[in-house]
């Protein structure tokens, strides 16, 4: 589901966003065929969260903030071509991976030209030293979050090591673009904070149920097949659970911290998952960090609030 779609933003705003998006691809033949997949289909959750908050401000102007959506939504495709790289995955969205058509070397070319191209984009947009210093710390936190995650490969986490990991590689993004919504719009600086600590928690409900759906997903609906972390040796939060309060913790363990997992193996280790409290566990946490971005949103422009609250509901019930 694009999000953009039941957004409250009008269809107009929609429209040019979509546009834009596929405009800032078209710079040669290979650019526009490598990349145009890439940007097609997704949620749109980060520019749409950008916009929404930028529409807090008694000066909303598409023109001016339209060039800093289609950024946002660079740098986190770009994070994804280079996550199929590390991961190896064949397929994103339904649709083969850049790694997978064009081999690992162009793919990473491919994520470091949309990286540049983002922040050329707000080079060229003019948005001032803060704008520019927030995106480049949420591209650092990135890499860090992508560095953490791989030097952990096959190894179980602790619960606050997962926090610290789903935070730098999601919440701060969703965060930094709530953030820099109220900061384009002229907001008060309470105002931006309460829309920064919103995005944070948003997107620690986001990861834990993205985690959820890679065991109690459909794999017709998310475009990836069930277990695609177990695989990669991505230990995540239901089978940090499982670990603790299953009878077969113990067979769990030996079969997620081996290097090499058969296709048996991966059913086997998600029944074990699916069979415990992992998923109303982590349900319970997903909507507890929802229920305090509710609480965090700043008291003002109630169609604006409505469509964030909107958006929460959409994270914590969302099935891809």
């Amino acid at each position: 589901m694009n999000i953009l779609t039941a957004s409250g933003i009008a269809t107009e705003i929609k429209q040019h966003f979509e546009e834009s998006l596929r405009q800032s691809v078209n710079e040669d033949e290979f650019i526009k065929e490598s990349c145009t997949p890439l940007i097609q289909g997704g949620k749109r959750l980060r520019p749409m969260l950008f916009l929404l908050c930028a529409k807090y401000g008694k000066n909303f102007s598409p023109e001016k903030i339209m060039t800093l959506a289609v950024a946002l939504e660079l740098i986190h495709t770009a994070s994804l071509v280079h996550d199929d790289i590390l991961d190896n995955s064949k397929k994103r969205r339904g649709i083969e991976t850049a790694n997978s058509k064009y081999g690992a070397q162009v793919a990473v070319l491919i994520g470091d030209y949309l990286f540049a191209k983002a922040f050329q984009l707000v080079a060229k947009g003019g948005y001032g030293d803060e704008v520019k210093l927030i995106l480049s710390n949420l591209v650092q936190n990135l890499c860090r979050g992508e560095i953490m995650q791989d030097l952990s490969l096959f190894h179980v986490p602790t619960i606050s090591e997962y926090y610290t990991r789903i935070n730098l590689k999601t919440a701060i993004f969703l965060s930094a673009c709530c953030k820099l919504g109220g900061i384009v719009a002229g907001l008060k600086r309470e105002e931006i904070d309460g829309l920064s600590f919103y995005g944070n928690s948003l997107g620690l409900a986001f990861q834990i149920v993205d985690d959820l759906l890679d065991f109690f997903g459909d794999e017709k609906v998310t475009g990836k097949s069930l277990g695609s972390d177990l695989k990669s040796g991505v230990i995540t939060l239901p089978v940090i659970r499982t670990l603790k309060v299953s009878r077969d913790a113990d067979i769990l363990r030996q079969m997620i911290t081996r290097r090499i997992m058969d296709r048996d193996e991966i059913h086997s280790a998600i029944k074990i998952v699916r069979v415990s409290d992992a998923f109303n566990y982590c349900r319970l946490r997903a909507t507890a960090h929802i229920e305090s971005a509710r609480i965090n949103l700043p008291q003002i422009k109630n169609s604006v609030k409505l469509a964030l609250e909107q958006a929460a509901d959409f994270v914590v019930m969302r099935n891809a």
